[in-house]
């Protein structure tokens, strides 16, 4: 992949001390990430020598910040990641569903983002194995992958949680896997919404009887108990946004779209277009015109704005499985699970009902299921003659400054 026109570390370096400087609110957390991105593989960060094994060439290599918020060092965590959950997939179809914060309760996540976060993960996954428990549903304990994602194509807040679900589950004893009653029929995403609706408003309302929120900046006017209750018959009065999109075909499908969304965070440099020193293009996807390509320009300093909104702090986990694939019983229960699946025929799907009980159904997929290939590990070769290039000891700031001047006068 060649190199992006622009990254999100020339905007830091162009004017990451003047939107510091702007932007006294700045969490600690912030700040380091910020830094962090903007030191990324440069002499700062120290180095070392690579060395061609066929014809001698050397090179210099920056070490990486591996901050799991900076554009350029997700991609081996990646690879990493989607090589430990490959052994954990099913022979089974896979579902996606979202869930989405209601745009209400943005102001209030400015101040209280990971309580809202970590309550939107509970509370969905949570509905999703309640209701794939009930037997006029499914019946059956489903495993749970939620990933969170905090941000819109045009870096907005705009929060919201993937949840990749196998179409089907296991069943009360442990002793059979049980399938959808109907093809093209997972979960009704009408009470997908409503329980999941009910369940993260009570955890909201548990908080501010305790005064746990933050109510500062622009939701102070919360405090106020008929703002309150105003904010929450709000939240009640609408359906919140469930969006379910048809089953994958397989493992190899899984992987290939848990990639684009497992290590992303905010915007990827290659979505980056140019950047003059004031103003910062971008291209991004239009989802309410068909998806359309278009491009938005911003100030470097609202860019930077959007940007560091999504970053998490320290130690927030924005990946979790619930379900059979928790962590403590994940390896145990995936192997029950591959057991009864090899044994349990798939009965034939019931003809789907004539009135539909959800708006947007959910397909089951009949691709073949394949056990995709290991990921092939990067490595660098050499410009000059093709040959692996051996990594070199570790070498300061310091000492690559004085090894930079030799290379260059050499």
């Amino acid at each position: 992949m060649t190199r992006p026109a622009v990254e999100v570390a020339d905007i830091l370096h162009a004017q990451g001390d003047a939107f510091v400087a702007q932007h006294p609110w700045l969490s600690v957390q912030q700040r380091s990430v910020l830094r962090a991105i903007a030191r990324c593989r440069t002499a700062a960060l120290g180095g070392h020598v690579d060395r061609c094994d066929g014809c001698g060439y050397q090179a210099i290599s920056y070490n990486s910040c591996r901050n799991r918020h900076c554009p350029k060092c997700q991609a081996q965590a990646r690879q990493r990641w989607l090589h430990a959950r490959e052994r954990e997939l099913l022979d089974v179809p896979y579902v996606h569903a979202v869930f989405t914060l209601p745009h209400d309760l943005l102001t209030l996540a400015y101040r209280n983002g990971p309580a809202l976060y970590t309550w939107l993960f509970q509370a969905s996954a949570a509905t999703l194995r309640e209701i794939a428990a009930d037997p006029h549903h499914l019946g059956a304990e489903i495993g749970v992958l939620s990933i969170l994602h905090t941000w819109g194509q045009t870096l907005v807040r705009h929060p919201h949680v993937h949840c990749v679900v196998p179409a089907g589950g296991l069943s009360g004893e442990g002793d059979r896997w049980v399938h959808p009653q109907y093809a093209g029929f997972f979960l009704p995403i009408a009470v997908l919404s409503r329980v999941c609706r009910g369940k993260f408003v009570e955890a909201l309302r548990r908080a501010y009887d305790r005064q746990a929120l933050d109510l500062a900046g622009g939701s102070e006017h919360l405090r106020a108990p008929k703002a309150w209750r105003a904010l929450v018959d709000g939240l009640f009065a609408t359906d919140w946004v469930v969006y379910a999109k048809p089953a994958f075909g397989g493992a190899p499908a899984v992987l290939r779209y848990l990639g684009r969304y497992t290590h992303r965070v905010a915007i990827s440099n290659h979505r980056l277009l140019a950047f003059d020193g004031e103003r910062v293009t971008f291209s991004y996807k239009d989802y309410a015109h068909g998806q359309a390509r278009r491009t938005m320009t911003l100030t470097a300093m609202e860019f930077l704005r959007r940007f560091v909104q999504h970053i998490l702090p320290r130690g927030f986990v924005r990946i979790r499985q619930s379900g059979f694939l928790a962590n403590a019983c994940r390896a145990a229960r995936i192997t029950r699970a591959r057991t009864v699946l090899a044994v349990t025929a798939a009965p034939t799907p019931d003809p789907p009902a004539p009135t539909p009980p959800v708006p947007t159904p959910v397909h089951a997929s009949t691709a073949s299921v394949t056990t995709p290939p290991a990921p092939a590990r990067a490595t660098w070769t050499c410009p000059h003659c093709g040959a692996a290039m051996r990594l070199g000891p570790n070498l300061s700031a310091a000492h690559l400054v004085t090894l930079t001047w030799s290379f260059d006068t050499s």
